[in-house]
């Protein structure tokens, strides 16, 4: 409880005494590219064959011919519209994006230059921290796009090359039954885990004390956390949203 609400007051803190909207500008930019842009090739790597994996293994547990082969894009689109692009990217968008955060802040703080922002009269974690999840907020659902896409792209690759169903059947079940509120659940999911993996990964770092040992330690908790809040937070929306 005591972390939780020193979390809260790290929140409250991003927007006191803030810097010119130019200042952030630049600052917000620049975190575009680290976080949003250095990610793209990852996440299309691990997309492309999550979709694969996740046609040719749907193929594999359909076993009643009474069920159409069609079925199979239609799984496949659910699942990754729903779970596997917010999700399995959130988790993945931690473990990269996260720990550069908490290792970033971490060693400035060890390294006194969150001191001397300080001393200097700026409010450091609202001009270290603030143009982080700014640019978290802004990429990260692109990239759940950009997921999305590559991992429905994926299955059709295995359905073409794979044998396991033709493009046409896949391609129909793409189209089957579409819901479009599957799209912004998932927008809204990864709005959520965007500031959830921003936040608690530059809380983790900024609060880190002692040397270069506790600041590995610092990333580690960061990734940690960030990923046991993407997973409780998927199930409380689940709940709320879609039941």
């Amino acid at each position: 409880m005591q972390n939780l609400g020193k979390y809260v007051l790290f929140l409250g803190a991003l927007f006191k005494n803030r810097e010119s909207f130019k200042t952030y500008a630049k600052l917000t930019i620049d975190e575009c590219i680290l976080v949003g842009l250095n990610s793209i090739v990852l996440v299309s790597i691990v997309s492309i064959f999550m979709g694969a994996v996740s046609t040719l293994q749907t193929a594999y547990n359909l076993v009643n011919p009474l069920i159409p082969d069609n079925v199979i894009g239609l799984v496949v689109r659910d699942l990754t519209i729903l779970e596997l692009a917010p999700t399995i990217t959130g988790i993945i968008f931690a473990g990269k994006v996260g720990s550069s955060i908490a290792g970033n802040l971490g060693t400035m703080r060890i390294t006194e230059q969150v001191d001397a922002l300080e001393v200097m009269g700026i409010n450091p974690i609202s001009y270290l921290v603030l143009p982080k999840v700014v640019a978290t907020l802004m990429m990260y659902p692109f990239l759940v796009i950009l997921a999305g896409s590559l991992a429905i792209g994926g299955g059709y690759l295995a359905a073409e090359f794979g044998g396991v169903l033709s493009t046409a059947d896949y391609l129909t079940g793409l189209r089957l039954e579409f819901n479009e509120f599957s799209v912004y659940f998932a927008l809204i999911k990864s709005v959520v885990f965007a500031f959830l993996v921003s936040t608690i990964s530059a809380y983790m770092g900024y609060y880190t004390k002692g040397g270069a040992l506790e600041v590995g330690q610092s990333s580690t908790r960061a990734v940690t956390v960030s990923c046991i809040a993407i997973l409780f937070s998927d199930f409380v929306l689940a709940q709320l949203l879609l039941v």
